[in-house]
């Protein structure tokens, strides 16, 4: 199943995404839905982000060539996942504006496949986390390289280069069909020029061990997302650029920088 977020007339509502449309459901797949008669053709509605997290956790170089191109020669994985939080605030739905801010210097995207969790969670292992999780989706972990500290003086702030409004687009859909250890292509363009070209398979850390990590750590709240690392190829993008990021059996998520 592929569950979407929708605005339609100003309601606002989850749904299915279905060939022939998009099926309206009463409630949240978060707690209790149930579908409805109503349904709608993708373009009479408005896709909004399909989750609303109380935060967003994001593992930091989860790709060996990722940690490479920033500047981390003879990379080393660490003993465990090394990860940051972003706020709510940051989320943003595929089609919305990622807003430049006007201190930024040098934005990069970031492609990433997204966990979504579905229950209170914690204390999850690296073989029973399915249960626990909604689905996946996809995400953008834009970041402002000189305030994260990447401009050759280590004096950054990972929260403050990767929390600004608008920074961390999420979408388009919640596709609840997944494996345990996925092999997804991920593919990021800017102005359609390829830019990122992954597999969730060269991961260091898988998801079941990404969440086993951080659920010992902090409890995870129904609709909380995960993200999970990029692969190479990230690149600085301006105001009036587009970035596509599409992964496979989620689908495409765009959004335009202004």
């Amino acid at each position: 199943m592929k569950i979407v977020r929708a605005k339609f007339e100003g309601e606002i509502f989850y749904g299915e995404l279905t060939d022939e449309g998009i099926i309206r459901y009463e409630g949240s797949p978060l707690v209790v839905w149930e579908p409805t008669e109503e349904k709608y053709s993708i373009d009479e509605i408005q896709l909004l982000a399909p989750v609303l997290p109380s935060k967003v956790t994001a593992v930091a170089k989860n790709y060996e060539k990722h940690a490479v191109e920033l500047g981390v020669h003879d990379y080393t994985a660490p003993k465990n996942p090394v990860f940051f939080n972003k706020p709510s605030t940051s989320v943003i739905g595929t089609g919305e504006s990622i807003i430049y801010p006007p201190i930024g210097q040098h934005v990069d995207h970031e492609a990433e496949l997204a966990v979504v969790i579905g229950k209170l969670s914690k204390n999850l292992t690296k073989d029973n986390w399915m249960d626990s999780v909604l689905g996946f989706t996809i995400a953008n972990d834009l970041s402002e390289r000189v305030l994260q500290g990447q401009d050759g003086t280590f004096n950054g702030n990972f929260t403050r280069a990767k929390s600004f409004d608008t920074f961390c687009p999420l979408g388009p859909v919640i596709q609840t069909n997944f494996e345990q250890n996925p092999e997804l292509g991920i593919k990021c363009f800017v102005n359609d020029e390829l830019k990122q070209d992954g597999n969730t398979k060269d991961m260091i850390f898988s998801v079941g061990e990404i969440l086993e990590f951080v659920s010992s750590i902090m409890t995870l709240l129904p609709g909380d997302v995960v993200l999970t690392g990029t692969p190479e190829g990230v690149s600085k993008v301006q105001p009036g650029d587009e970035i596509k990021i599409e992964i496979e059996t989620i689908g495409t998520l765009i959004n335009p920088v202004k």
